[in-house]
């Protein structure tokens, strides 16, 4: 991370927009991160199927199913209300957007519109009753193809129900299958992880290659309040949740979880950082493997608090940037769009980036003022991807600890 962060600043200093530093991260630093990151996404349906349809069929009750799916569910909806709040509280009190100049703001929306105009090609998600309807996948395959994972999640979740109710000589069979499933990409997955210091290095380079300095000091109100948001969310939020509803020390567990948060911070992707969650979660914090399946691979896309702030914070600040004065429905409109924005954003680096597109038109807000987030997106992706893996692992643990059998599973299990 520092060789990459410290080469990028370097290169930018005395090498910016010089041909030899476009086409180093051109031909070197961009390839070498993006093959870490499809290395990391090729193995993630496989994971997430084999994972939650065991996870789904070992619980065996499927009443206790129900009841860890609801709580799951009510966890996600308060812990991602609480950090939609949180974030819209601070950009009210600090106004990030307010008091530019009108040359810096001349200076900062000129090329907005171009930078943002690839957005529009990614397809936002589908919102209210278009989400409910198409978690259900026509094509289980084509949903996987498509990157769809909340269809993968509800065909997965489905195929372990299925494997749950039934015990004939076949399922125990296909059950064995997804087992087998479950450690080769686990073992592919460690591969990859071998690999992990030259991705990250070439990640981080691109980074600080591309950005430079300049346009952090333009935009470091609006970083700053994010990053404290994430901040009091991370350590004040979380460790109240896993103090007095998970029964843990605070300490122990960031403490236990220090490398699930790295390689978090390191991909900006929740899907890419789930083998890591899972591994923590069973070996570090010792949660019943089936709890901590089910909860880990929902959460890396349907339990995403640090993406929901993120959105939240940022359309407001844009709002405030040109001057739009929302109401208070148009804001509350804006809290509940960035919670269904959490739950249904892709679990990949930049996934929120066409959500806050669709909202920021919801309360007429120029949507290409996204264009001016674009450079500074990657580093707080990182930031907020940190929070949404902490989110996930905090949720297992409160929801474990709420199920009778758990402490005997914690203690088979170690």
């Amino acid at each position: 991370m520092l060789v990459g962060i410290a080469g990028g600043l370097v290169g930018n200093a005395l090498f910016a927009e010089t041909a030899g530093l476009d086409r180093f991260i051109a031909w070197v630093a961009r390839p070498v991160g993006q093959i870490f990151l499809r290395l990391l996404f090729m193995l993630v349906v496989p994971l997430i199927f084999s994972a939650l349809a065991l996870g789904v069929a070992g619980l065996g009750d499927l009443g206790r199913l129900g009841r860890i799916g609801l709580r799951t569910l009510a966890y996600t909806v308060i812990v991602s209300s609480i950090a939609v709040g949180l974030g819209i509280g601070l950009v009210h009190l600090f106004q990030p957007g307010r008091g530019l100049s009108d040359a810096t703001r001349a200076r900062l929306v000129e090329g907005a519109a171009e930078r943002a105009s690839g957005l529009a090609k990614m397809a936002a998600p589908a919102n209210g009753m278009d989400l409910i309807v198409q978690i259900v996948p026509s094509n289980p395959i084509r949903a996987a193809a498509d990157g769809d994972m909340l269809a993968v999640i509800f065909f997965s979740l489905l195929f372990g129900v299925g494997l749950a109710l039934g015990s004939t000589e076949g399922t125990r069979a296909l059950t064995l299958a997804l087992e087998g499933l479950l450690e080769v990409s686990m073992r592919l997955i460690a591969l990859v992880i071998r690999i992990a210091p030259i991705g990250v290095a070439a990640l981080l380079f691109t980074l600080t290659a591309d950005l430079g300095a300049e346009i952090l000091i333009q935009l470091s109100r609006y970083v700053l309040v994010v990053l404290l948001a994430l901040a009091l969310h991370q350590f004040v939020v979380f460790s109240l949740a896993v103090r007095f509803f998970g029964g843990m020390s605070p300490r122990r567990f960031f403490s236990d979880i220090r490398e699930a948060i790295l390689v978090a911070f390191s991909t900006s992707s929740s899907n890419a950082t789930l083998p890591t969650a899972l591994r923590v979660a069973e070996e570090r914090l010792r949660l019943p493997p089936t709890i901590a399946r089910f909860v880990l691979t929902v959460g890396a896309t349907g339990n995403q608090n640090g993406t929901a702030l993120y959105e939240g914070v940022t359309v407001l600040f844009l709002a405030q940037f040109y001057g739009v004065d929302l109401t208070l429905a148009q804001e509350t409109l804006v809290v509940l769009v960035c919670i269904l924005g959490g739950i249904g954003t892709a679990g990949v680096p930049s996934g929120s980036l066409p959500v806050i597109a669709m909202i920021l038109g919801m309360v007429r807000v120029p949507p290409e003022g996204i264009g001016l987030i674009v450079g500074v997106d990657r580093f707080l992706d990182m930031c907020r991807t940190t929070l949404n893996v902490t989110g996930d692992l905090v949720a297992a643990v409160v929801v474990a600890h709420g199920e009778p059998s758990s402490a005997n599973e914690r203690r088979e299990g170690g």
